[in-house]
């Protein structure tokens, strides 16, 4: 069954943002003017961060693919509190069900868009762009897209439930 990227957009709104929040972190970190921050938008792109080019290439990768961290662990940190009492203790409430929704929430948005290849992808073919940049900015740009492709099969979303539910549940296990 196919579910348009706006109506998973809609419904996963918060890692949307948090996936917003941690490019613009990564922009303030380095010292990026940023130009525009649309944290969600009910359309494509359902959120950006425009920022001037950075002054080093490397910094583009690691702005374009800050989100993959910053999501992942943040997902699993919110998720994590969560995990006992829906997994274990049988006295989950609602606050517990919603801190897994946003855990698997944000963790699904963590991947880098086809947007954020694109950017890395123009970094890394002017010409002052270190070789060393270059062989590691093309591999990270073909992983970005093989998770575009990836999300079309759901990729994104096992993703998240890996990282919000997964995880947990290892270190539940590993607890016991």
């Amino acid at each position: 069954m196919l579910i348009p990227g706006i109506a998973v957009s809609i419904a996963t709104f918060p890692g949307v943002i948090v996936h917003e929040l941690a490019h613009q972190l990564f922009c303030r970190w380095f010292k990026v003017p940023v130009f525009q921050v649309v944290y969600f938008q009910v359309g494509n792109p359902s959120g950006f961060v425009l920022h001037e080019t950075p002054p080093r290439k490397w910094q583009s990768i690691i702005i374009s693919a800050g989100p993959f961290l910053i999501n992942t662990i943040l997902g699993a940190l919110i998720a994590l509190p969560a995990a006992l009492p829906v997994f274990t203790l049988d006295n989950a409430n609602w606050v517990h069900y919603l801190l897994m929704y946003l855990g698997v929430s944000i963790a699904m948005h963590a991947f880098p868009s086809t947007g954020d290849a694109k950017n890395i992808l123009k970094s890394l073919r002017e010409k002052e762009t270190s070789p060393l940049t270059k062989l590691i900015g093309f591999p990270v740009v073909g992983l970005i897209w093989l998770g575009a492709i990836g999300s079309m099969f759901w990729l994104d979303l096992l993703y998240g439930v890996a990282i919000a539910v997964g995880i947990p549940q290892l270190i539940i296990y590993w607890m016991a």
